[in-house]
This record gives C-alpha cells, structure tokens and sequence, in this order.
C-alpha cells in the first residue's frame, strides 16, 4: 500500500487510485511556482510487473511475464518502449540454462511489441519469479491517459480476451488441463494487448484497465471508485476459455481467486436464481485472478461495436460485457450481476 506520490505537479497518474501504471511530464519547458507550464512536454509512462510461472515451458514464461508486464502501459493508453529484466532465480535448484530461456522469451515477445529491453536486474531468490520493469510514453496529440476516474455513464464495457487463465494454471499445475485446454490458455496469455489499444484509441476510449490478479470482478471496481459509478454486467456474456467452467466445477480454483471473490461479494447484486449454478460459476470466474489477462475498456457503444468487430478480426475472444451507470455515494463501487 503506497501513501499518496509526495507533492510533484509533474506526477499525472500516481497510486492513489490503483491505476495500472503511473504517467509523469517531463518538464522541458519552462515551470512557474505552481507546477510546470507545458502541457505539450512528453509523458512517461512507468510500470513494473514480476509473476511466477504459469506453464512448465522457459519460453513461454518468459512471453507470458513481457506481455503482462507490457499491457500495463497499453492500459493507460501509452506505447512501451523500453523494459529492464527483473530475475528472481534459485540457482541452487534450477539450471541457468532455464534463465536464459526464459530470458528468450521475454526479448522475443518484446521485440514483437518493439520494446528492447536494454538491462536488468538479478537477485539469488528461492522460488523463481521473472518480470519486466517498463518505461512507455503516452505521444503528443494522444489526449489523456486512459486513467481510472475517466469512465462515464453511459458508457459501455468491452473486454478483449477471455477469463479463466488462473483456473486453467492450476489445472495445468495439477495435470488436470487437457493439452488442447493448456495450448489454447498459453496461446491467450502470451497474446499482446497491442492491437486491443489501438482500436480502443481508435474508438474514442476514456477510461481502461487490464484484467489481471484481482480478476474482473477487482478491476472494473477500481475503475468504478475511481470514476465514483456503479455497474450493470451480463455473466452471460463473458468470454471463457476453454474448459474454464468444468475445471472450475471440479475444483481447480486457485486460493488468489478466492480471495478476489471474498473481497468482491459484498459489492455483488445478483439478480440471477439461487439455482442458476451456470451463472454462479460465471459469478466466480468473473472474479478469477487472471495472468496477462485482457484489457476491459469503457466507451460508447456505437464505438464498442466498431471495437468488437475490430478486435473479432483478429481472432480475439472478445465481448460487451456491460454498462456503466451513475451512482449515489453509497452505490458507488457497486456491480449488478444478470
């Protein structure tokens, strides 16, 4: 939990209200005794993300932990330019041989994106994490980054990938998933978020997130304190990898999901039956901890239209999941479930 960013005008986006990254202006010109002048100066976008292995394969490790590093800087509306390695290796217990396929993966994924990664940082740990810490801009004439108090009501919700990556790593942790449910999660969680934001910018966004460890469920309610809202979603509609129901069902549901759904419930209206075990399902992976999850995205819904069958053109497992509607101060931060 960080305190609030201590007293710099040039900080735009800092802690405060779990935004995915946090965006500064570097001052080139002139700044008066309020705070910086040029509003045209360049703004960074600064993040960091570490994650432990989802799949058993080096390489994919390695493009699944760059590409969740990277959608941080997309969510914001910005370009990644350039990333660090962030290793946490047990050398006593793994070759480095590993590292350096992993490491592979991460410059393969990266060079995908055309983000170099241009140094790094290693500590002797004893479980193995990896990660990027990453440096994007948001380029001049691009507007506002995509912040969590920018969604409005009204607005409509679009999100760009399927859920269930954490229910789907513990049945591959537990040789539970089958190899086409594993090749189809790796295929998801290695995907870039790229081509996602760029339609988003495309189709007037204002407002965005990447859905990652706190879940859907977590993500669209920082989104809705942040933007002071309340929202309308149908379980129905929510994109689900395959086999994420049934695996679920039989029990492959990690404790970090858990956890967001225990967070989540006293904010959850359901309107659907007690025996409507379909939609209680859905209701729990709704709040699945996902990796390298996609990007959920507030904006019209004649523009989310025009998105979805952008986003449907390249293959993306993609839906209007819901709506945004205005909230009295104590609805605020509130999702009704149908």
């Amino acid at each position: 939990m960080l305190p609030p960013a201590a007293g710099s005008a040039n900080v735009l986006v800092g802690p405060e209200l779990a935004d995915d990254a946090a965006v500064v202006r570097l001052p080139l010109g002139p700044a008066g005794p309020d705070g910086p002048s040029g509003e045209d100066d360049p703004k960074l976008i600064l993040t960091t993300d570490t994650i432990a292995p989802i799949v058993d394969e080096p390489e994919a490790f390695g493009a699944i932990a760059a590409a969740n590093a990277l959608s941080d800087v997309w969510a914001m509306g910005g370009r990644p330019l350039w990333a660090l390695n962030l290793v946490f290796f047990p050398n006593d217990k793994l070759p480095l041989e590993v590292l350096r396929r992993i490491m592979i993966g991460a410059r393969d994924k990266c060079e995908e994106a055309q983000v170099a990664i241009v140094g790094g940082h290693s500590v002797r740990n004893g479980d193995l994490k990896f990660g990027l810490a990453v440096t994007g801009m948001l380029e001049p004439g691009r507007g506002r980054p995509w912040a969590n108090t920018r969604a409005m009501p009204g607005q409509v919700l679009v999100l760009s990938k399927a859920l269930g990556t954490g229910v789907l790593g513990t049945a591959i942790k537990q040789g539970a998933a089958s190899e086409a449910e594993r090749r189809t999660a790796t295929a998801s969680m290695t995907r870039l978020n790229q081509e996602a934001a760029r339609l988003a910018r495309l189709c007037e966004a204002t407002a965005c997130t990447d859905v990652t460890g706190f879940g859907l469920l977590g993500h669209l309610r920082n989104i809705l304190k942040g933007s002071r809202l309340q929202a309308r979603i149908d379980l129905h509609r929510l994109p689900l990898l395959p086999g994420a129901m049934q695996l679920f069902a039989a029990g492959h549901y990690p404790g970090g999901s858990q956890e967001n759904f225990n967070h989540a419930e006293p904010a959850l209206l359901r309107r659907y039956s007690s025996k409507d075990q379909d939609a209680a399902r859905r209701t729990h992976l709704a709040a699945d901890a996902q990796t390298s999850g996609g990007l959920l995205v507030a904006m019209r819904i004649e523009e989310a239209e025009r998105m979805l069958e952008g986003l449907r053109a390249t293959e993306h497992q993609a839906a209007i999941i819901g709506e945004l509607h205005g909230a009295t101060p104590s609805e605020v931060g509130r999702i009704e479930l149908v």
